[in-house]
């Protein structure tokens, strides 16, 4: 298979391999796959591929994989919702989704050392997968990230590079070596290989529903690396003629690091260090993530430390051994429900979206 193209989505250009069009804006892949015919029967698709499972949906072919994918999809009566268990991945957290596809498609490109930047689980998704395809990987992360995400760094032979400053910085150091033409860059803000593969949990929220999507999908929201994928999952679905609507798509993120939500509302004042994992001030798919927003009828919000914190307290005491970030989206839930936003019967689902083990 000759690896698919990419294309500008905002001049039309087109490039056999990029990692940004030469104006700047984020790419996409040329042609999305669909399959032929009307969806099969839940009982009948056959689920021992994992995220595989979905290969006619995916512009990538599978050469590198650990297994990942089908989470679990378990009632929350609690929070009246449905919890996605993205925490359960080889390296425990939904990363892992965007790091098969992107390795696999690193291995089509013939690629002999990619570069990511990442606060953690993002890096430790890729280095992990670039042990399993062969690949030289160096990470670049924060002077401050934790030490148990370093650990899974090197532990899988990569090399994190530590940055001193800010994330913007870190991401600036990566991006500086990844332009100088020395290795690939395997980043899960611009690579489109990565937004494929997190369109996967779209697919199997729809299987194990049989077909039929929720109502509203709340997501914790940085980069949108979760919340595009679900977003371009379910749109894939749809044109498919596998689901009837796209579920409404709300963001959940961190204040004072809520690009998307003082957009929408103004209102993204204060500090939330709790949801560490989603600190991102510019993120480099905020034009899509709104198109996203307004095409499903979806909202995005900021909340601060205080529910974030109680509501990983809820989820710990009733099973759910997520690390902090994850909390943001079930504390977001219950902030649109107050509002409104979300009614008390409607079908929801939340992923949570990285293990507590990470510390």
């Amino acid at each position: 298979m000759t690896a698919t193209a990419l294309v500008c989505p905002d001049c039309g250009a087109e490039y056999a391999d990029r990692w940004r069009c030469e104006c700047g804006y984020p790419l996409e892949f040329a042609r999305q796959p669909l399959p032929e015919g009307p969806a099969p029967e839940p009982a009948s698709f056959d689920t021992r591929e994992g995220l595989w499972a979905f290969a006619e949906f995916l512009p990538v072919e599978q050469h590198v994989s650990l297994g990942e994918g089908m989470t679990p999809l378990e009632d929350a009566p609690e929070w009246d919702a449905q919890f996605k268990l993205e925490y359960v991945f080889p390296t425990g957290s939904f990363k892992d989704r965007g790091a098969t596809t992107t390795l696999s498609r690193a291995v089509e490109l013939g690629v002999g050392k990619v570069v990511e930047d990442s606060s953690g689980n993002a890096g430790a998704a890729i280095a992990t997968y670039a042990a399993r395809a062969g690949i030289d990987a160096e990470i670049y992360v924060p002077a401050s990230v934790k030490a148990s995400k370093i650990e899974a760094i090197e532990a899988a032979g990569a090399t994190p590079i530590r940055v001193e400053g800010s994330r913007g910085d870190v991401t600036d150091a990566c991006v500086e070596e990844a332009v100088g033409g020395s290795a690939w860059y395997a980043s899960h803000a611009w690579n489109p290989a990565f937004f494929a593969g997190t369109a996967t949990v779209a697919y199997e929220i729809a299987l194990q529903r049989d077909w039929e999507a929720p109502d509203a999908v709340v997501t914790p929201l940085g980069h949108g690396t979760l919340f595009l994928g679900a977003y371009r999952g379910f749109r894939a679905l749809a044109e498919a003629g596998w689901i009837d609507e796209i579920p409404r798509l709300y963001g959940a993120q961190a204040a004072g690091y809520a690009p998307i939500a003082a957009e929408l509302h103004g209102d993204a004042a204060g500090s939330n260090d709790v949801a560490d994992g989603i600190q991102i001030r510019d993120p480099v798919q905020q034009e899509a993530i709104l198109d996203a927003i307004d095409a499903t009828g979806g909202d995005a919000i900021a909340l601060g430390e205080e529910p974030v914190a109680e509501e990983l307290d809820r989820l710990h005491r009733a099973g759910f051994y997520t690390e902090p970030t994850c909390a943001v989206a079930p504390a977001a839930l219950a902030e649109l429900r107050e509002r409104g936003e979300i009614d008390a019967d409607e079908d929801v689902v939340v992923p949570l979206t990285g293990s507590g083990l990470k510390g």
